[in-house]
């Protein structure tokens, strides 16, 4: 695995919101977010949103609306499923078809990314069935991820358990740094 070259960032519970389900027009960063995501472009680490918003199938907000917001984050493109838990879809995380999506649209090699989640039996199982970096943060669902919610991620171990986002996006920073320092 060489450096880390695009990084997947769920929404809510990551980059801001509660965990739960927040309207597009109502949804607030956490006030380190855009900092982390200033982090990423300069050093020119791709940002891909990469989250479940099952509201949208039934109409309580549209595809287009969240694509509108992670562009005004500067995201450079954004992979969303719409679908309910329930409809078996492979986009729907923890199954990885986002992320192979990603991968075919942006040409990108699933094994050079992170994923940084706070979901331990969504975003950490999605980003190990590819051979991504697996970040957990402890906003959001994270501490309970870890806690009353392992058992549904038991055989998996993130790469790094961070505080928040930027946090997440300073390891992936000096873990590029020290791949550049050893030549790899």
């Amino acid at each position: 695995m060489g450096e880390i070259q695009g990084v997947f960032l769920d929404r809510d519970g990551t980059i801001g919101g509660t965990g739960h389900f927040i309207h597009p027009r109502d949804f607030t960063l956490y006030p380190f977010s855009r900092q982390a995501f200033a982090l990423l472009k300069n050093h020119h680490i791709k940002m891909f949103a990469c989250t479940n918003q099952h509201r949208i199938s039934k109409g309580q907000a549209t595809l287009q609306e969240f694509r509108d917001e992670f562009r005004s984050y500067g995201f450079d493109d954004a992979f969303i499923c719409p679908h309910s838990p329930e409809d078996g879809c492979q986009c729907h995380k923890p199954n990885p078809g986002l992320l192979w999506e990603a991968s075919r649209k942006h040409g990108i090699e699933l094994s050079n990314t992170a994923f940084i989640g706070d979901v331990g039996a969504t975003d950490m199982l999605a980003a190990h069935a590819v051979g991504a970096k697996k970040i957990l943060v402890l906003t959001g669902w994270g501490r309970s991820s870890c806690t009353d919610y392992k058992h549904k991620w038991a055989d998996i171990e993130p790469d790094y358990i961070a505080e928040n986002l930027l946090d997440a996006v300073k390891w992936i920073i000096q873990y590029n740094n020290e791949k550049t320092t050893l030549g790899l």
